[in-house]
């Protein structure tokens, strides 16, 4: 069977720890001697019947006031999997302890009280639960029991969850009404809900479909210890935190970049051929090289970016707030370094998703921010990788934990955000009554079968600056090298899905707004999208890479300025455009009767003006293989 790990998450009082104690009796999990102090502590209340909640709420302070505060983790198991459920608080000053039981999580079951509906908190758990990387989430109407079990106000909650998630970046998103008390819809059927003919809360976690939480493809293994008991052994203490170590490969360690080769793996119990992610063993190389604890081995060909600045999502879990440029110590894996927040980006509205100016994070705030490390950090896009993408912040003074952080990538000196930090990703059109189901076959589960990542490459440039050629030629090097692409092309896609659009400013914003919605699509079917749009407007490019990077993890989005001065395209004109508008027959021609307006700081900028074809897809190509999406050899 297979492992689920779950969280529960919610406003307080909605019934998380009551729920996990009914899923634990309902199937057989509670000890008779647990069960029976469960009794005796309940009645000693007076109460009746069974107080579930006291079945996971642990510590004195949780019984004394009948919340919880602590992470309390329980395991259960059914015929079908295995589960490991973290309960978590539900106060807004635990904030931060949810964060830390939700952090391995693959799924989160987050509670909305029938009667009070979505409150801020609900809104707060969801949104960290997405932004922590978690694919599924199961959003459990409860105490339906205090409504009549009505179907209406079901219904209402369910479509402002539904409206909110919409914003998240989540795989799937399931609705039900439960009520934990009484257990319907728990782990059975209620008979007081006939109208509801979904799944029971208990019969979704067995059947949700979970891509792996292991990381097999990128090879990533930091340094715990060096190992020398006596002049003839050394050897390097080592948990795997991703990908697959096997005896013989090439590697180097970061952030040096020495080269060596795996002369062993091996555990206690003996030698190993491979090591895989969660492993941990002690491993030989076939040379002396410096490698101790905060070091990392990775494979030649795929490395993760060593830099001293990170971009960075932050939820900051300390009384006294942010202040920037002060010195903090960075966590990274095995590594320790020092570190300041440099800058602030944003800070999200945890209710609107909205993103505010902000010059500081206060307890429970959550913000994008630029930090600066006294050392080499090698990390990975949290979304990419949780082990190498995920760091936290201490005060060396306290060695208390101040924030928990989500890296994006490493922070560009030529970034500007101006373009996007603030941009406000559009909000999902969604047909009424219509419920969005996640993928069959997720992302992950296509990248690792087919070897390279997926991706949105958007060309912007203007007419005739040579975006499609550029394009086509990227994807037949793509595709000869076993990679799977797709191509949406500007006059394609004015063949039929935009066929009933004009070129108005509100058309052409309508258009990229339906080839965002279909690049995003193939994406998350594995593919590397390549999207040719004159796309002048920086807001509306802004807003199409908002929405592409709403549902792809950092890095997978790259904008690509195919750069060409006027008189180069005029010259070209290969659809004799530029000379009807000369002629006045298009007056609203870009770059001549209306403006474009260059990206000011693309992931690639190619100036076709001096550069050959072969030199822009060599440089396009370059920068794929950088950011890890395909292989080097492509």
């Amino acid at each position: 069977m297979d492992l689920l790990r779950f969280t529960t998450a919610g406003s307080v009082d909605d019934g998380k720890s009551t729920l996990i104690g009914r899923l634990l009796v309902d199937t057989g999990s509670v000890p008779e001697d647990q069960l029976a102090a469960v009794r005796r502590t309940t009645e000693a209340r007076g109460q009746t019947g069974l107080d579930l909640a006291l079945v996971t709420d642990g510590l004195r302070a949780e019984r004394e006031q009948g919340i919880t505060i602590d992470v309390a983790y329980r395991s259960f198991a059914t015929p079908r999997r295995q589960f490991l459920v973290a309960d978590t608080p539900g106060h807004v000053q635990y904030t931060r302890n949810m964060v830390t039981g939700a952090s391995t999580a693959a799924l989160a079951v987050v509670l909305v009280d029938a009667v009070r509906g979505v409150q801020t908190q609900s809104r707060r758990h969801a949104f960290v639960s997405s932004l922590l990387g978690i694919p599924q989430l199961v959003v459990a109407v409860n105490k339906m029991d205090l409504v009549g079990y009505d179907e209406a106000a079901f219904e209402a909650i369910r479509e402002d969850v539904l409206a909110f998630a919409s914003r998240l970046r989540v795989a799937g998103v399931t609705v039900l009404p439960v009520s934990a008390l009484t257990g319907d819809n728990v782990a059975e059927r209620s008979r007081s809900m006939p109208w509801y003919d979904g799944p029971t809360l208990l019969h979704t976690l067995e059947t949700v479909p979970v891509a792996a939480a292991r990381n097999l493809r990128d090879l990533r293994v930091p340094v715990q210890m060096a190992l020398r008991p006596d002049a003839t052994f050394r050897g390097l203490a080592v948990t795997v935190a991703s990908g697959i170590l096997r005896v013989g490969d090439d590697v180097v360690v970061l952030p040096e970049g020495t080269p060596a080769v795996v002369a062993s793996v091996a555990t206690f119990d003996g030698p190993l051929a491979e090591a895989r992610a969660g492993d941990a063993v002690v491993v030989t190389l076939d040379r002396d090289v410096d490698a101790g604890r905060g070091q990392m081995l990775v494979r030649p060909g795929n490395r993760p970016d060593t830099t001293v600045a990170l971009d960075a999502m932050l939820c900051w879990m300390a009384e006294a707030p942010l202040v920037p440029g002060r010195r903090y110590r960075l966590r990274h894996t095995t590594r320790e370094v020092a570190a300041a927040v440099e800058a602030v980006v944003y800070r999200i509205d945890v209710d609107t998703l909205h993103r505010e100016a902000a010059e500081t994070l206060a307890l429970n705030d959550i913000g994008r921010v630029r930090i600066s490390t006294a050392e080499p950090v090698s990390v990975d896009p949290y979304e990419v990788n949780r082990e190498t993408g995920a760091f936290v912040l201490f005060d060396a003074d306290t060695f208390d934990t101040v924030a928990a952080g989500m890296v994006r990538g490493p922070a560009r000196d030529d970034e500007s955000p101006g373009d996007e930090a603030l941009a406000e990703v559009p909000e999902r059109r969604v047909s009424p009554d219509v419920v969005w189901d996640g993928p069959n076959v997720t992302r992950d589960e296509r990248e690792a079968a087919q070897g390279h990542a997926a991706a949105v490459v958007w060309f912007t440039g203007l007419p005739a600056s040579g975006k499609s050629t550029v394009a086509r030629a990227v994807e037949r090097r793509l595709f000869a090298a076993g990679v799977r692409t797709a191509l949406l092309d500007g006059d394609q896609v004015r063949h039929g899905l935009s066929g009933d659009l004009g070129f108005s400013d509100a058309d052409r914003t309508e258009n990229l707004r339906r080839v965002a919605e279909v690049a995003a699509l193939l994406a998350e079917a594995g593919l590397v999208v390549l999207c040719t749009f004159v796309s002048p407007l920086r807001e509306d490019r802004a807003a199409v890479l908002a929405r592409l990077r709403r549902d792809l993890p950092p890095g997978r989005v790259v904008e690509v300025h195919v750069d060409a001065d006027l008189d180069t395209v005029r010259a070209r004109d290969p659809k004799g455009l530029y000379a009807r508008a000369d002629r006045g027959d298009l007056p609203g021609l870009t770059g001549v009767g209306a403006p474009y307006e260059a990206p000011a700081a693309p992931a690639v900028r190619l100036d076709t003006a001096r550069q050959s074809v072969d030199a822009s897809v060599e440089a396009v190509a370059a920068h794929l293989v950088r950011a890890g999406l395909i292989p080097d050899s492509t």
